[in-house]
Formats: structure tokens, C-alpha cells, sequence
């Protein structure tokens, strides 16, 4: 065993993601049994298909912002002309580079920046056969997720996760080509098949002295983003914004947003700010990724707590009647429903990680 392959298996930042959720299976159903049904969480965002559980349109989802933070979005239905989305990519504004990605999707499945019409294309041979949406690429510096959520008939919520994302990047040292750099930064060699292959076109670049280089600027983790633990910004200014843009976005009641801005003390404000995805139920705080001010417990108990919010939000809605808890049947069907979506992308793929 190499020891790339042995700090993959000791840091536990790199587990796969059942193992952060296995071991609360015990207390899922003892908070089912609770509030008497398997489908209590259903009630939770009713603004949200399945309360955002994963299978839901974020097209759909999306609109539901604010149009001045809504980036510039169109939905491409599956086997939709090239020429029609082009006209549609031209009808709204939307220049190139762009983000292209699945409708339903998770965990950065098969996001990409697009850079110009011939790599739409290829991208649109390659995954045409499911529905699809363009963004704008919002060209802020900084990504961050902010957990939250406001129990029914209260009037504030909480923020109970602040992660800030830091782009995977290298620096140059005048002599080594990108990729030798890639293959000698401890985390970036983590990600070296999938770095490799977006960055193809300049692997042999030499980056000058102290020259820094982005790789990647997919916020997610399984994509080589680090997540850094941000709950020291949480404050009273960032939970009013919070509160102010809840009461606006209907139905939804609890969950991660993903923001791409300027600067923090911006955010605070709401100004220069674009949320780029709004998660319900499926949501991680996903602060507990941050290895230097956690530990792979403490993820657990995070990951517990945030379930136990979700549980009280559920049975409130069902009680105020602004949500339905769904039955075991729906759960199953959900459950297969994912698998045969995902058996789906992997075929049109095989480098496709299922790491749901």
C-alpha cells in the first residue's frame, strides 16, 4: 500500500460518505418511530419537490430565488437542439464561459465550465439524453455554503454552518510543469485523474516562480475544493440576512444555500453575491470536512444534530398543516428512482464516481 493510498484511508476527509451516515442509522429510525412515520422529513421544505431530497429539478428549485441573486439560467430539455439552445443561450445573455450541468444532480455530478461553443457541443453529444441546465459563470472570487434553518412560526432562524471553499491550486516554481506539480501537492495528487483531465490542454504549461494556479473552480469536495470551517463568521448581521431572504424564498425552511461573492463583509449586506444552488434535506453542514477543527466524531454528531432539526421542523409543518409526511412506499420508490438515474449517467460516462 502506497502512502498516497494510506493517508486516503487515515485522514478521514476522504472517506466515502456512507460512512457518515451509517452509523446514525439508529437514530433515523428512532426519530421515525418518534414522529410515526419513515417520511417525516417530506413535510420539512413543502416549497421543495421531496423537500429537497436529491431527485428534484434545480431548475426548479432555483427559480425560487430572488431574481437578484438568481444567476442567469435557462433549462435544456433532453435531446434538445444545439441551435436551439444556442439561440436560447444568446436570448438570455449568457456568454461563454458557462456552467453546464445536470438538472438532477449531486455532489458535483458532472459539472463543467464550458468555454466555447465546441465543448458545449461535445459536452451535449456526450449527455444529452437528460435534462440539463446552463448558468452564467459568476466570476466572484469566493464560494462559501451557509447552513440554515427557521423552525415554523418563529420568527428567526439559525445559521448553523458556515464553509468556506477554497479552490484547488497549485503555485509555480519556474521549473516543473503543471501536471509534475499536480502529482507533488499532497492534496491535488488526491484528485489527479480528474485534474488531469480538465486541465489537459496545459499540463505541460511551467508556471512561473510563485505564480499561483487555479485548477478548478467546481466548489464541490469531491472535485479537490477544500472545505474550511467558517462558523467563527456567524453572526447576528449574516443570520438577518439569512432571516430576510427565508421569508422570500417560499417553502423553504431548511437546508444549505452555495453563494459565489465578492467579500464576506459584502455578503453580510447581501450585495455582490449570486447563490448558486438552494439544497433542502439532503444538505451537509459541510464544515465537518475541515480535518484542522474537527474530528470524524464530532462530523457524526454535527451530522446528528442538524437530523434532529430536521425532525422538529417536519412534525411542526405536519401540525400547523403546511406539510404531508410521505409513506414507506414513496421513500423505496425515491431510493430506486436515484439508482436507476445515477445507472444512467455512468453509462453515458464510465468515469462517473458513484460516491452518493
Amino acid at each position: 500500500m502506497g502512502i498516497r493510498n494510506l493517508k486516503k484511508i487515515t485522514n478521514w476527509e476522504y472517506w466515502p460518505s456512507y460512512l457518515f451516515y451509517v452509523p446514525l442509522l439508529p437514530y433515523a429510525f428512532y426519530l421515525a418511530i418518534k414522529a410515526r412515520s419513515f417520511g417525516f422529513f417530506s413535510a420539512v421544505n413543502p416549497g421543495i419537490e421531496g423537500s429537497g431530497h436529491g431527485l428534484e429539478s434545480k431548475y426548479k428549485t432555483i427559480q425560487l430565488l430572488p431574481s437578484n441573486y438568481c444567476p442567469k439560467t435557462i433549462y435544456v430539455e433532453k435531446h434538445e437542439n444545439i441551435q436551439d439552445i444556442l439561440a436560447k443561450i444568446s436570448e438570455n445573455n449568457i456568454d461563454f464561459p458557462l456552467i453546464i450541468k445536470p438538472d438532477i444532480g449531486f455532489r458535483g455530478l458532472l459539472v463543467t465550465k464550458i468555454k466555447d461553443e465546441i465543448e458545449l457541443s461535445v459536452y451535449l453529444k456526450k449527455y444529452n439524453s437528460i435534462n440539463l441546465i446552463i448558468q452564467e459563470f459568476v466570476d466572484y472570487q469566493h464560494e462559501c455554503g451557509l447552513f440554515y434553518h427557521r423552525i415554523p412560526g418563529e420568527k428567526t432562524g439559525k445559521i448553523t454552518s458556515v464553509t468556506l471553499k477554497k479552490y484547488l491550486t497549485i503555485i509555480g516554481d519556474g521549473n516543473s510543469t503543471l501536471l509534475e506539480l499536480i502529482m507533488n501537492n499532497e492534496r491535488a495528487k488526491h484528485y489527479s485523474e480528474y485534474i488531469s483531465e480538465i486541465n489537459k490542454d496545459r499540463l505541460q504549461m511551467i508556471p512561473k516562480l510563485n505564480e499561483e494556479v487555479v485548477l478548478n473552480i467546481i466548489g464541490n469536495h469531491s472535485k479537490g475544493t477544500q472545505f474550511i470551517n467558517g462558523n467563527h463568521l456567524i453572526n447576528s448581521e449574516l443570520e438577518h440576512f439569512l432571516d430576510n431572504l427565508n421569508v422570500k424564498i417560499e417553502g423553504w425552511n431548511y437546508g444549505r444555500i452555495d453563494i459565489k461573492y465578492h467579500n464576506f463583509e459584502e455578503l453580510m449586506k447581501g450585495e455582490n453575491l449570486k447563490i448558486i444552488e438552494v439544497n433542502g434535506i439532503i444538505s451537509e453542514p459541510t464544515h465537518i470536512y475541515d480535518p484542522s477543527k474537527g474530528s470524524y466524531f464530532k462530523s457524526l454528531k454535527s451530522i446528528k444534530n442538524h437530523w434532529k432539526i430536521m425532525y422538529v421542523i417536519g412534525v411542526k409543518n405536519k401540525k400547523l398543516k403546511k406539510g404531508n409526511y410521505t409513506n414507506l412506499s414513496y421513500l423505496i420508490a425515491v431510493y430506486f428512482n436515484y439508482k436507476r438515474y445515477l445507472k444512467k449517467v455512468n453509462t453515458l460516462n464510465s468515469k462517473v464516481i458513484n460516491s452518493f
